[in-house]
Parts: C-alpha cells; sequence; structure tokens
C-alpha cells in the first residue's frame, strides 16, 4: 500500500505542480474559458496547487514532518472538488478535454492519499 501510495503522490505532484504553474502563466486562455474568476484569483489557485504538489511529496521524503502530507492532500482534494463545480457550470460532456474530468479525477486520487496517509499514521 505505501508503494501504492507513493506512486499516486508522485502523479499527483507532478499533475499539480503542472497544472499550477499553467494556472499562473497560462490566466489569458482560463480567461476565455472561464470568466468568472479573475487573473489574481488564477495566480491564487496556481499558487496553492504548486505549494500543494511540493508539500505532496517533501515532507514525506524528510520524514520528520510527514504529517503534512494528509492535510495538503485533503486541502488539494477540496480545491479540486471546488474547481469540479466551476467547470461543471460551464460543461457537463464527459471528454478528455473537458477539465471537469481532470478535476475530479485528481480530487479523487488526492482523498485517496489523504485517507492512505493518515490511516497508515503511527499514533501516539
Amino acid at each position: 500500500m505505501n508503494v501504492l501510495l507513493w506512486i499516486v503522490q508522485a502523479a499527483l505532484a507532478l499533475l499539480y505542480f503542472a497544472g499550477g504553474a499553467y494556472k499562473m502563466i497560462g490566466f489569458d486562455e482560463l480567461a476565455k474559458q472561464f470568466g468568472a474568476i479573475p487573473r489574481a484569483g488564477w495566480a491564487a489557485v496556481g499558487a496553492f496547487e504548486v505549494a500543494g504538489a511540493v508539500l505532496l511529496v517533501v515532507p514525506a521524503a524528510v520524514k520528520r514532518i510527514a504529517h503534512v502530507v494528509p492535510i495538503a492532500a485533503a486541502a488539494l482534494a477540496v480545491e479540486a472538488f471546488g474547481l469540479s463545480a466551476l467547470y461543471a457550470s460551464y460543461s457537463l460532456a464527459p471528454t478528455a478535454a473537458n477539465p471537469l474530468v481532470w478535476s475530479v479525477a485528481m480530487g479523487l486520487l488526492a482523498a485517496f492519499v489523504a485517507f492512505g496517509r493518515y490511516a497508515r499514521r503511527p499514533r501516539g
């Protein structure tokens, strides 16, 4: 189970880092598709995702602050489901090009990591 959690954490970290960087840099394209959030909003969401991506991997590797990983994963899951609600208001088409599909999938994986790391945490 630990190996599976590490694989999912690494994949999520890469996806969230790339998605966060895109949200910080490619806000013009996002503003065309989703006009509800201004430039500063997309930058804040992107910075949150980049920070979350780092917190998915670094604390677990350090092991002293490994308790941060389930918190970061849970925060990213909540953020992904919040963005899913925004994306759903624009399109519910189940296609690979729809960000709703990716957001829901990443939210579910982040929730899996949060639960898995919280459940495997040593008690005491």
